[in-house]
């Protein structure tokens, strides 16, 4: 049985010229210990997607299921258990801190809220869970303004860790963050992983860090799945036109004279009621006709995944 089930979620968000199609039918199965890895450009739903699954924002349709129940509509004392079991990790290590909170304050508000532990046992605990991040005792009474951004972002996986969750939302905890920085998260969320048995969602922008750290990876646009493949064979054998041209664009040392940049050209579709074929058509070389029509998700090999009626032709 898969740790967490998503069936054809959705989310649309009213607006003054319509519906704005941020989420548009995502389903996907995620194992415990395993990673998934979620890209796309800005404004695909991606963060919007993960938001949901944590109950930070309410889905217009579909269902999400944990460990087999199903969260969709959780009481509200439903949704203080599941807090315990799901946790997310905000991009911006600065904003989604407290300002007035020291780096001990900031730990221990989850262990307040959900814990019976006195003061001695709190403070305890938030000391373990520095060392387990990698931040040293001297930062306990620091505040964030005081700290770069690699310690900003240990205090909030710390946060996330603090009640033993079983998945997390990494909502691109990297981006914010110099390379070699990156490299010490990235490896500290592996460990922990490994470690913890622990499901991340990872959402990202940068396809070699997503490499790195997934079992699986989901392409999206404009709402919509259009490629999921295991890691490795995502980048061997991409289907989808987006996905090849987003492969494409991966920085290298040195580029292969054989191998050139899929530049995407035309105009992005507007997400607000969106017609209901291919939302890549305008930007496809391959666009014929019957991408005016709903393009289903297809399997093209065992679990790899194609929502495009043109991938079989494309090389």
């Amino acid at each position: 049985m898969a740790l967490l089930e998503v069936q054809d979620l959705t989310k649309y968000f009213k607006t003054r010229a319509g519906d704005l199609h941020a989420v548009d039918g995502v389903s996907f199965k995620l194992e415990a210990g395993k990673t998934l890895g979620v890209v796309g450009e800005s404004g695909c739903g991606k963060s919007t997607l993960g938001r949901m699954i944590v109950h930070l924002i309410e889905p217009t349709s579909g269902r999400i299921f944990f460990e087999g129940k199903d969260i969709t509509n959780p009481t509200r004392k439903e949704l203080h258990k599941i807090r315990k079991e799901m946790q997310i990790i905000f991009q911006d290590p600065f904003s989604s801190l407290d300002p007035r909170k020291s780096v001990s304050e900031a730990i221990m508000e989850p262990l307040r809220v959900h814990s019976n532990m006195n003061k001695k046992e709190l403070l305890g605990e938030t000391r373990r869970l520095m060392e387990v991040v990698g931040l040293a005792s001297r930062f306990e009474n620091t505040y964030p303004h005081e700290l770069d951004g690699g310690r900003r972002q240990r205090i909030g996986i710390a946060r996330a860790l603090s009640l033993n969750p079983k998945f997390i939302v990494c909502d691109e905890p990297v981006s914010a963050l110099d390379v070699s920085i990156q490299a010490q998260i990235i490896n500290l969320l592996l460990d922990l992983q490994e470690k913890r048995g622990l499901a991340y969602m990872f959402i990202t922008h940068d396809l070699s860090v997503v490499k790195y750290i997934s079992d699986d990876i989901m392409v999206m646009y404009l709402g919509k799945m259009v490629e999921k493949d295991p890691a490795d064979e995502l980048f061997k054998n991409p289907r989808h036109p987006y996905t090849k041209a987003l492969l494409s664009a991966i920085p290298i040392p040195k580029y292969p004279q054989n191998k050139k940049r899929i530049l995407l050209e035309g105009e992005v579709t507007s997400p607000i009621n969106p017609k209901p074929g291919c939302r890549f058509i305008a930007r496809c070389r391959y666009a014929s006709e019957e991408c005016n029509k709903p393009q289903l998700l297809e399997e093209y090999e065992p679990n790899h995944f194609v929502a495009c009626c043109k991938h079989k032709e494309i090389n």
